[in-house]
């Protein structure tokens, strides 16, 4: 009897091993035909006929945007691929309606909605830098005689979630000035002859979408992360940093303190709401911190109820994925570089603090209030100068 028992168990782990083997064979070959469709998407350039299928760019369409017509038309399943594609490709797609084909290649899809066009010739350029908000901006486009702050924030505060998505991520009852503020993406970008406020909104947006790109929205995902989430932190560390290579440190220390429970308590977020978004204030006084504003984060625990600037890609990357350490503070070192000194506890943060001591800041540092101490960096302020790295132009 009990040789038959180890008979049927023998039998039984053989059984399984094969049903194993099957289930894996039968993951690994689903995963490499989803692989295999994708690849195509990207690279692929064979083509068949198929069925016509018309499809309408609007003016204003960011790339994702049209991919997700294109998916909806049934002419792509995969919608990275396509922007990705288009994006290596250096083509633009041009208003109008299409006749595509179910059998054509992604390549050929996007040389279709790429037509050679005349263009314009731009006739000024705008130029906004990492850390402009939406009021800075608004008062720049004006300077400069492109349109009116006035028309500026109307067309600002046109936009709905059916013309960008991300804005549903916007929390329900949120009291923030600009649903908007955050995602006008700073670059530079070509101005022309009947360039409207409307058009500017929409090359912003469109570039905003452009370098956020799929890889960094599936981190921010994989980390808990909305978009909306991202940007409010990438934000901060836009107003805080000076140096890329503290950015990541910056967003650590964020995380840290949020993990903690503790307030943020970080400067920046009291001048938003000080100074109405313009930032030009040139530091933060005690009496400051009392400020009522769900910006606030020495008044309010967590996030600032919404981004208090517009901030660039290298802040954003920060955001999406943070240093990890220990460190729960940070200040000023050095005045010049805008540096800073980061430690993990108060008492090495204050011991940082005093001048010329063993781990504190050189003798000649300016100390602001006569405490002592820096307390605040006063070079942190909106660079009115070309502060953008990146160039993104658009008819």
């Amino acid at each position: 009897m009990n040789a038959f028992n180890r008979i049927i168990k023998v039998l039984k782990a053989i059984t399984l091993c094969f049903a194993l083997f099957f289930l894996c064979t039968r993951v690994y070959d689903y995963g490499k035909a989803k692989y295999d469709d994708y690849q195509e998407e990207l690279k692929g350039t064979s083509s068949y006929h198929g069925t016509d299928v018309e499809v309408t760019v609007e003016k204003g369409d960011a790339a994702r945007t049209v991919a997700e017509k294109l998916k909806d038309k049934g002419l792509i399943k995969y919608t990275s691929a396509f922007t990705k594609r288009l994006s290596e490709s250096g083509k633009r797609l041009q208003p109008g309606t299409y006749t595509l084909n179910t059998g054509m290649n992604t390549l050929q899809m996007i040389e279709t909605m790429s037509p050679i066009v005349e263009e314009a010739e731009p006739i000024d350029k705008l130029t906004i830098p990492e850390g402009f908000t939406i009021e800075l901006i608004a008062a720049r486009v004006e300077d400069q005689g492109i349109c009116s702050a006035s028309d500026f924030l109307n067309a600002v505060n046109s936009i709905t979630s059916e013309r960008f998505p991300y804005l549903t991520e916007v929390p329900a009852g949120a009291n923030v000035k600009y649903k908007l503020q955050g995602f006008l993406f700073p670059a530079t970008y070509d101005i022309y002859e009947d360039t409207t406020a409307e058009d500017l909104v929409d090359m912003m947006l469109n570039a905003f979408e452009d370098y956020y790109s799929d890889d960094l929205r599936m981190i921010a995902e994989s980390r808990g992360m909305s978009t909306y989430g991202v940007i409010v932190r990438a934000s901060i560390i836009e107003r805080e940093a000076k140096l890329d290579d503290e950015r990541p440190i910056i967003a650590g220390v964020i995380q840290n303190r949020l993990d903690e429970g503790m307030k943020l308590e970080m400067c920046p977020t009291v001048l938003y709401a000080l100074t109405d978004g313009k930032y030009d204030k040139p530091q933060v006084l005690y009496e400051d911190l009392e400020i009522d504003s769900p910006y606030n984060t020495y008044l309010y625990e967590g996030l600032p109820v919404g981004p208090i600037c517009n901030p660039g890609l290298a802040s954003i990357r920060a955001a999406v994925s943070p240093a990890e350490h220990n460190f729960l503070f940070y200040h000023v070192g050095d005045p010049e570089t805008g540096a800073h000194i980061f430690t993990e506890t108060y008492e090495e943060h204050i011991d940082t603090q005093i001048i010329g001591g063993p781990n504190g800041i050189p003798e000649d540092a300016e100390d602001l209030d006569g405490d002592g101490m820096l307390d605040y960096n006063p070079d942190q302020e909106t660079d009115e100068s070309d502060g953008s790295d990146e160039e993104y132009s658009e008819e």
